[in-house]
């Protein structure tokens, strides 16, 4: 790519990241480029569909995700730990894209979609978390990655309604302690409480 077709390319994703945290995901192509002062034609030659703009705009944070649950997974953290801290990391991530998780589970499910690959490697991620604590006998046996990945969908839907979201953190919890066994509560609440003297 010449250098000025990726100044162009970076100016449009700063402006869409711009207008999707201020309105949402769902806010208009059309204002997106009038706000980068380009054509409309423009913005689509480089982003052909909305999940294609938002898998550039989105593409390091999925990195990031991934490689945080790598380094989780081969770290000598604890499972349960690991896994619940990786699914707060996804949660907080959501919650600067309003509406991100709805596309991303519809994603999911669609090959064709531009965020697809991406949402599927997330997904592997956390289900080797979630497989790492349940080898340890600290998370559910009757959950998979599947259903991991829907938990962390609804926790950052929880998040966008204004109504719900001061209840937000005590939800996670909630969610949070139905995924662990009674042995995984104990070393979470053990790691996640002041230690004495301090």
């Amino acid at each position: 790519m010449r250098a000025d077709a990726r100044k162009n390319r970076d100016h449009l994703l700063a402006v869409a990241g711009a207008a999707i945290t201020e309105q949402g995901v769902d806010v208009s192509l059309r204002d997106i480029a009038r706000r980068a002062d380009v054509g409309l034609a423009t913005l689509l030659r480089h982003f052909p569909t909305r999940e294609a703009l938002l898998e550039a705009l989105l593409r390091t944070s999925f990195d990031e995700l991934t490689a945080k649950a790598d380094e989780l997974d081969a770290s000598t953290s604890s499972p349960e730990v690991a896994l619940v801290s990786w699914v707060r990391d996804c949660v907080a991530w959501t919650t600067e894209y309003r509406g991100v998780t709805v596309l991303m589970a519809a994603a999911i499910e669609d090959a064709d979609s531009a965020l697809h690959a991406s949402c599927v490697t997330l997904r592997a991620a956390g289900a080797r978390l979630l497989t790492r604590a349940q080898d340890a006998g600290m998370a559910r046996n009757d959950i998979d990655g599947d259903d991991l990945f829907a938990l962390i969908a609804m926790l950052a839907w929880l998040g966008d309604q204004p109504s719900l979201a001061p209840r937000a953190d005590h939800l996670f919890d909630v969610v949070a302690s139905a995924i662990l066994t009674s042995a995984g509560h104990s070393v979470t609440e053990r790691e996640s409480s002041p230690r004495a003297g301090s």
